[in-house]
């Protein structure tokens, strides 16, 4: 796939004549996603079994938010060795080595217009409880041996059928235009490398809770991997933004509470299961996150 895509890129990117001199690059290779890089032109093959319409009607809601999400090059995926692939424009992400800079603001502002959009009709759910359902279904067919895997499935099997992808989510939660899996790896700058943030991936776009867009910093906070005062910028940000997903001021984790959890889940249960797979122990940051998963079916003391 990554030969094929790469030589896809290099035709979106230069449809007249080759570029042989042009930086090109795999940045992702998994089995949910395929990305590379051709010059400015960036493809990606989705995951396998993705609804080539559902992904249009996606692109096309990119296509109409330039000032939120990245658009992207072509308005509809095109079928390659069995997969769909999209063209991007390339964009600067943020970079790891620096925490410090992370743009908290940014992400928070945008997807609280994300959450202001009204959705178009015919778009698709949002994908992120069924993505943390199928985190956890792979955990008890790959780890089921590992001693945190238990640990997980009781907290999972604690959360409410809508965080587990089984039912509707209750009208009272609200319903919004969502990210689906929102995280700084979803922001780049574009264009490179000094433009405006914009967020990407819109593989999970679609209407659901808004708060689910908020769990993830959410989860790292009540576990102790993100700083209060990075939590507070984030946080703060969505609401001078007028985010729907939280009340203008107070307590935000009645609504951020459940969503909390099942991001926690999700994310240790990818953990376990790399892990697993790799052969290798746990790390710190993932051991917190399976500590975190195990207080929530011990009796409440706080948040997570």
């Amino acid at each position: 796939m990554p030969a094929d895509l790469h030589a896809h890129a290099r035709a979106a990117a230069h449809p007249a004549a080759p570029c042989p001199g042009c930086a090109t690059g795999t940045l992702a290779d998994r089995p949910d996603a395929t990305v590379v890089r051709h010059h400015r032109t960036v493809a990606k093959a989705h995951a396998p079994g993705t609804a080539p319409e559902e992904l249009r009607r996606r692109l096309a809601v990119a296509a109409a938010l330039p000032e939120i999400l990245l658009p992207p090059l072509t308005p509809a995926p095109t079928a390659l060795d069995g997969r769909q692939v999209t063209c991007w424009p390339l964009g600067l992400p943020v970079d790891p080595r620096d925490p410090g800079a992370a743009p908290w603001e940014d992400a928070a502002t945008l997807t609280a217009r994300l959450h202001r959009t009204p959705p178009p009709p015919g778009l698709p759910a949002m994908r992120g409880p069924r993505k943390a359902a199928l985190a956890v279904a792979r955990l008890a067919a790959e780890a089921p041996g590992h001693p945190a895997a238990p640990v997980l499935l009781r907290a999972w099997a604690a959360l409410p059928p809508w965080a587990r992808a089984e039912e509707p989510a209750p009208p009272e939660l609200g319903a919004a235009l969502c990210h689906g899996d929102l995280h700084l790896g979803q922001l780049v700058r574009h264009p490179a490398p000094d433009g405006p943030w914009r967020l990407i991936d819109v593989d999970d776009l679609g209407v659901g809770v808004p708060a689910w867009d908020l769990a993830r910093p959410a989860s790292w906070f009540a576990c102790g991997l993100l700083p209060a005062e990075e939590w507070q910028r984030f946080l703060g940000a969505y609401r001078a933004a007028r985010g729907p997903a939280l009340p203008a001021d107070g307590d935000p984790w009645p609504v951020l509470d459940v969503p909390a959890r099942a991001l926690t889940v999700q994310t240790a249960s990818r953990s376990v299961t790399k892990a697993v797979l790799a052969g290798r122990p746990l790390d710190g940051a993932e051991e917190a996150l399976v500590d975190a998963c195990g207080r929530m079916t011990a009796p409440r003391t706080g948040v997570l």
